[in-house]
């Protein structure tokens, strides 16, 4: 019998830390290549990989488990986060655009206190969330500038910024709802 060393060589799912997500050598937040150069490219690299940390979080689970909730009186879910993060998406383009979008779920907080547990509503949460995120991204393309400042005051390197903050946020309230459903922790 292979006697497992108390300093592995590497973390895999199989050896120190069998709740890892993913075995570090799959992860696909990790390249092999070097990190981008230049502030924007930095930026959207960020971005993405908080990204993919949500959709990692939300993996594998049914919809019982995506819209239940934390702790009350919190309706934070995780279906809640998807949909919450597809609204600060149409936010944002409103910022952009300079112009007040309408909500996608209607009233104040009804993108967390709406979401429940039902197939259709989760894939509607995920579709929305990559549509509104798409139409942010192709919107800000269109302004590369990031000392550029918007109708509201706010610079495109602000917003940016603020856009890595409310992802990297929510994927640490993802981490413990995800813990709460299934025991599995961050990576």
């Amino acid at each position: 019998m292979r006697r497992m060393s108390d300093q592995p060589a590497r973390w895999t799912e199989a050896t120190v830390y069998p709740d890892m997500w993913t075995d570090p050598d799959n992860d696909p937040r990790e390249s092999d290549g070097p990190s981008p150069d230049g502030e924007l490219p930095t930026l959207l690299d960020f971005l993405s990989g908080y990204r993919i940390t949500l959709r990692m979080k939300c993996e594998g689970l049914a919809p019982e488990q995506l819209a239940r909730r934390s702790v009350p009186p919190s309706t934070m879910s995780l279906l809640g986060l998807v949909r919450h993060l597809a609204e600060v998406e149409l936010d944002w383009r409103g910022w952009i655009e300079g112009e007040s979008i309408p909500k996608l779920y209607g009233k104040k907080d009804a993108d967390f206190e709406g979401a429940v547990a039902d197939q259709a509503m989760v894939d509607a949460a995920y579709a929305d969330l990559e549509r509104e995120q798409a139409a942010t991204d192709a919107a800000l393309a269109a302004r590369p500038d990031l000392g550029e400042r918007l109708k509201n005051g706010t610079s495109i390197r602000e917003l940016m910024v603020h856009r890595i903050e409310e992802y990297a946020r929510h994927c640490g309230h993802a981490d413990l709802l995800r813990e709460c459903v299934d025991g599995r922790v961050g990576q």
